[in-house]
């Protein structure tokens, strides 16, 4: 099988402009309209904020946002309390622990204990700005609390 030659290109080619339309203006595409959002609050009407957090090692878990609410500061003296499986934090000027240079919460070994919290294990903190504390909930209450509503909203979701 043999192969034909390739016709010859021609170099002095040019485009007739009579056979190329001359391009029509475009105008620019309108920006689609950016939706209303509704204005951010302050703070929640229930005063209650909430973080999740997991704890190092050593028991300690960061809340910036929640001590930056609280206005609590690295080296502020703090109490810690376990109640009801729950670890209450709360400045206390006699307080045997300090919220750390990192803006992290110690949660000693004994009330990690108490409450079944594990390193690693996340944990729901509410700050509840009105009275100052912090209320450290282990995953395993957290879980507890939500498993009715849970069933609920799978129930509904089979009904369909």
């Amino acid at each position: 099988m043999s192969r034909r030659p390739l016709p010859p290109r021609w170099h002095d080619e040019q485009l007739v402009e009579a056979l190329v339309p001359t391009p029509l203006p475009v105008a620019p595409p309108q920006p689609a309209p950016m939706p209303t959002l509704p204005p951010p609050a302050d703070q929640p009407s229930s005063g209650v904020l909430f973080d999740v957090a997991r704890p190092d090692s050593a028991g300690r878990v960061t809340a910036r946002p929640l001590l930056r609410v609280l206005g609590w500061t690295p080296g502020l003296a703090l109490r810690v309390d376990v109640v009801h499986a729950a670890v209450l934090i709360t400045p206390a000027v006699d307080g045997e622990h300090v919220v750390g240079a990192r803006e992290e919460l110690p949660l000693p070994a004994a009330a990690r204990h108490l409450c079944g919290i594990a390193s690693g294990e996340p944990v729901l903190l509410a700050a509840f700005l009105r009275r100052d504390l912090i209320v450290v909930h282990p995953s395993n209450t957290i879980t507890a609390l939500l498993a009715d509503l849970h069933a609920h909203i799978l129930g509904a979701l089979d009904e369909r």
